[in-house]
């Protein structure tokens, strides 16, 4: 079985996310891609605008109608979210057999020799390196890496959170995650301002 890793803030999660998931699995034939919102992400230090368990709502609500896409919890404990305890974890969940495939953006590809244990993390999965157009990335020794050259989406996370601070209605968006954050007042600038 081939089973995609697709890690992320998620905050929130948006079209382009889905749109890059769903090449990969078509063109890398997986059977399932699990979108892993991080809990507390190591290379982020302002941490997430939104909390675990909005965002990981919000990218079950994104995968409902996906067939080949689901949500994944793996990373909701304490402490950062380190690849290879992710990783760990998934080998015992899913058995030795699974091939694991870890979606990347080319930009976050770029700092992977900074990650926790790197040399383990190469050893137990292959990465797909979503390249945007202008991009250039290195392919470190010991990571088997497959390119997949993506259009440049016009989604952020930053810039949908910025429309809702500023009352815009957002882009990019799909509806059910739309209307979650709508509900539950997410990202509005008075919401920020407590926080």
């Amino acid at each position: 079985m081939r089973i995609g890793l697709y890690g992320g803030t998620f905050d929130p999660v948006h079209n382009a996310h889905l749109a890059v998931a769903r090449e990969a699995v078509e063109k890398f034939g997986l059977d399932k891609l699990l979108l892993i919102p991080n809990r507390l992400p190591p290379h982020k230090q302002s941490g997430t605008a939104a909390s675990y368990a909005d965002r990981l709502l919000m990218v079950g609500l994104a995968c409902e109608s996906e067939p080949k896409l689901e949500a994944c919890d793996i990373e909701n404990r304490e402490g950062k979210s380190y690849t290879i305890q992710t990783l760990e974890r998934l080998r015992i969940q899913c058995g030795a057999s699974v091939q694991f495939f870890f979606l990347i953006g080319a930009d976050a590809f770029a700092e992977v020799l900074t990650w926790y244990r790197v040399g383990e993390v190469f050893e137990m999965t292959d990465f797909i390196v979503a390249a945007r157009p202008g991009f250039e990335y290195q392919s470190p020794a010991g990571a088997r890496v497959h390119r997949l050259d993506t259009v440049a989406y016009p989604e952020s996370s930053s810039a949908i959170r910025a429309q809702i601070a500023a009352g815009l209605k957002p882009v990019g968006l799909p509806l059910a995650v739309e209307r979650y954050i709508i509900k539950e007042g997410l990202y509005r600038a008075e919401k920020a301002n407590l926080a």
